[in-house]
C-alpha cells in the first residue's frame, strides 16, 4: 500500500535519481561545445606560447574548438581563480604555472583560491629554463660583469618579472641572495612588454622564460648572459649556466601544467590527460616545442599532483627566507 509518507519520500528522491544518468550522459558526450583554455598572462609569454602550440592538436583530438583566453593580472592568479570557481564540467581549464599553482596564492592577504584543494591537476605540459637577459648595448658581457656593477651600484639595476612571487621574481631574488647584491624589482603584467623594454634599453635586466626571448637573443637585439638550469641548454649552447658563472648550486626552471577545477569527473580528466599525452608525443608538436625552447612534458594526473605538492614545499621555504609578501 502506498502511504502518503512513502509517496512523498519517492517524490523527494526522484530528482536525485535522474541526476546520475544525466551526468553520465554529459560525460559520455563530452565535449559537445567549445572549451576555454585560460592563460593568466598577456600574449607573448611562455604560458601563452605553450598553450597556443598545443591548442590545435588538442582541438583535433577532442573534436571541439579549444580557445586560448588570456586573462592577465595578479601574477597570473586571475585566470587560475576563474577556473577554480568554474563548474567542474571540463569546459574551463587553465594552463597554470609553478607560480600560480605552487607559490603565489598563499602569499596574498586574501588568497583567491587554495592551490592544493581547488584544482584537479591533469598533465604537465612542459618545462623551460629561465635566461638572464640584458639589452644588446649593455656594458657587461657576462654575468660576473653584471654582478660586479650591481655590487658597486646598490639598487641601481632594475629587473623585470611577470608579477610578485612569479618564477622570474624568485629567480632574481635567489641570484641577489647568492651574490649579496641589491636590485630593484619592476613587476609587469606579462612578458611582451618586458621584451620591448629590454630591446629599447629602458630595462636593465630580466630573468625570464627562454621561449619568449629566444628569437630576440638569436637576432642580437638582446643578450643572454646565463641560463638557470643545472646544465647548458641545446638552444643556447654557448651561454653558460648561472652555476658556471660563479654561483654553484643555483638552479631554477618554470613548468606549465593543465588543470581543471576541483571535482572534475574522472572520465573527463582521463580524456584530457590522454589528449595531452598524445599531443606531446606527436613528432611535429615536439619539434615545435623544442625549437621554441620547451622541454615537452607528459605523464599522469597523479604525477602532476605530486609535482604541485613538491614544488609548493620547495618554494614556500624560499619565499619565507626572502621575506616576499603580496599586499
Amino acid at each position: 500500500m502506498l502511504t502518503r509518507r512513502t509517496w512523498l519520500g519517492a517524490l523527494a528522491a526522484s530528482p536525485a535519481l535522474g541526476l546520475a544518468p544525466r551526468a553520465a550522459r554529459a560525460q559520455a558526450d563530452y565535449p559537445n561545445h567549445p572549451v576555454a583554455l585560460l592563460v593568466g598572462f598577456a600574449p607573448g609569454g611562455g604560458t601563452d606560447i605553450i598553450a597556443r602550440l598545443l591548442a590545435p592538436s588538442l582541438q583535433a583530438k577532442l573534436g571541439q574548438p579549444v580557445t586560448v583566453d588570456n586573462r592577465p593580472g595578479a601574477s597570473g592568479t586571475l585566470a587560475a581563480a576563474a577556473v577554480a570557481r568554474s563548474r567542474p564540467d571540463g569546459y574551463s581549464l587553465v594552463m597554470g604555472t609553478v607560480s600560480t599553482q605552487a607559490v603565489v596564492a598563499p602569499l596574498m592577504r586574501n588568497p583567491p583560491y587554495d592551490q592544493m584543494r581547488d584544482f584537479t591537476p591533469v598533465a604537465l605540459a612542459g618545462t623551460v629554463p629561465l635566461v638572464v637577459l640584458v639589452p644588446a648595448k649593455a656594458p657587461y658581457k657576462d654575468l660576473k660583469g653584471l654582478i660586479e656593477f650591481a655590487r658597486n651600484n646598490p639598487g641601481k639595476l632594475n629587473y623585470a618579472s611577470s608579477g610578485v612571487a612569479t618564477q622570474q621574481h624568485l629567480a632574481a631574488e635567489m641570484l641577489s641572495q647568492a651574490a649579496g647584491v641589491e636590485m630593484t624589482h619592476v613587476p609587469y603584467r606579462g612578458t611582451g612588454q618586458v621584451v620591448n623594454d629590454l630591446i629599447a634599453g629602458t630595462l636593465d635586466l630580466a630573468i625570464d622564460t627562454m621561449p619568449s626571448h629566444l628569437p630576440h637573443v638569436r637576432a642580437g637585439t638582446t643578450r643572454a648572459l646565463a641560463v638557470t638550469t643545472p646544465a647548458r641548454v641545446a638552444a643556447l649552447p654557448e651561454v653558460p649556466t648561472v652555476a658556471e658563472s660563479g654561483f654553484p648550486g643555483y638552479a631554477i626552471t618554470v613548468w606549465y601544467m593543465l588543470l581543471g577545477p576541483a571535482g572534475l569527473p574522472k572520465p573527463i580528466v582521463e580524456r584530457w590527460s590522454a589528449a595531452m599525452n598524445e599531443a606531446l608525443a606527436e613528432p611535429g608538436i615536439r619539434q615545435r616545442l623544442e625549437e621554441a625552447g620547451f622541454l615537452p612534458g607528459g605523464g599522469s594526473p597523479e604525477d602532476a599532483a605530486t609535482l604541485v605538492r613538491q614544488e609548493a614545499e620547495r618554494y614556500g621555504a624560499l619565499v619565507e627566507r626572502a621575506g616576499i609578501r603580496i599586499e
